[in-house]
């Protein structure tokens, strides 16, 4: 389902629930029900209230915002890390370099085809990736210097490949959502108790108190869609293997067009 599709269906439901409550407190209403004055102590309530679950969704968003950040700064690392390794290595002869791209290509093959799908889909990462990556490490590491600009591309490579390594295990690591159940649960009640303060303050059912209801329900549930969408670390729709898909066009639609 597309994210866009979540956020208006979520959108829309909190405005239709905020409204149908209203509409239906006033029915069964009292006709001696005095609504021209709301106690203090309601309004400083609803006030509070509002200011900590504000502070609560402040801190939630900057948290998953922060992990997507470091989650995508491990894709790039590893990512340029890689593209670097198949530059370096235009120095060996044709036969050695044709292997180490080739391996490259297949470890970023696997890890966009393979990988990728089950991480936004909250499950680990497959154990060929790492197998494919230590098969690079051990090929350039057995492959001796032959002259002076090889031992000079030797230890870089073998760094840019530690690199990778390191930045795969981040990568690995950093998969599943950031936020926990219990963190959940008290921003969705704190949405409900929020958003049904609006009923303690005797709102009528005129249209421009209807429509401020409806627009404050709205921003409630566009803000818990945000912290949705950014609670998965990799995106919930691929688009963070963009920088594979941009150092790696060929392999990726290689990737892409195999059975």
């Amino acid at each position: 389902m597309s994210q866009w599709l979540v956020l208006a269906i979520t959108m829309a439901l909190a405005c239709a629930l905020v409204l149908f409550f209203t509409t239906l407190r006033h029915r069964r209403a009292s006709d001696d029900e005095d609504t021209s004055e709301t106690p203090d102590v309601i309004e400083y309530m609803t006030m509070m209230v509002g200011v900590v679950y504000a502070i609560v969704l402040g801190l939630a968003i900057a948290g998953v915002w922060e992990a997507r950040g470091a989650a995508e700064d491990n894709v790039r690392r590893e990512a340029q890390a890689l593209y670097e390794v198949t530059q370096r290595a235009d120095v060996y002869p044709a036969a050695v370099r044709d292997r180490i791209r080739g391996e490259v290509d297949a470890y970023v093959a696997h890890t966009v085809a393979v990988d990728w799908p089950r991480m936004t889909e909250d499950e680990p990462p497959s154990a060929e990736g790492g197998e494919l990556l230590g098969k690079l490490r051990r090929d350039v590491t057995h492959q001796a210097p032959a002259n002076e600009l090889q031992a000079q591309a030797y230890q870089p490579l073998l760094d840019q490949i530690a690199t990778a390594d390191d930045a795969r295990h981040a990568r690995t690591q950093s998969d599943t959502t950031t936020l926990p159940g219990v963190v959940w649960f008290g921003l969705l009640t704190g949405a409900l108790v929020t958003v049904g303060l609006i009923f303690t303050l005797q709102i009528r059912r005129s249209r421009r108190e209807l429509l401020l209801a409806g627009l404050f329900s709205a921003l409630i549930g566009f803000l818990l869609f945000l912290v949705w969408s950014f609670d998965a670390p990799f995106g919930r729709d691929g688009e963070s293997a963009a920088p594979f898909t941009d150092l790696f066009p060929v392999a990726v639609a290689q990737a892409a067009a195999a059975p």
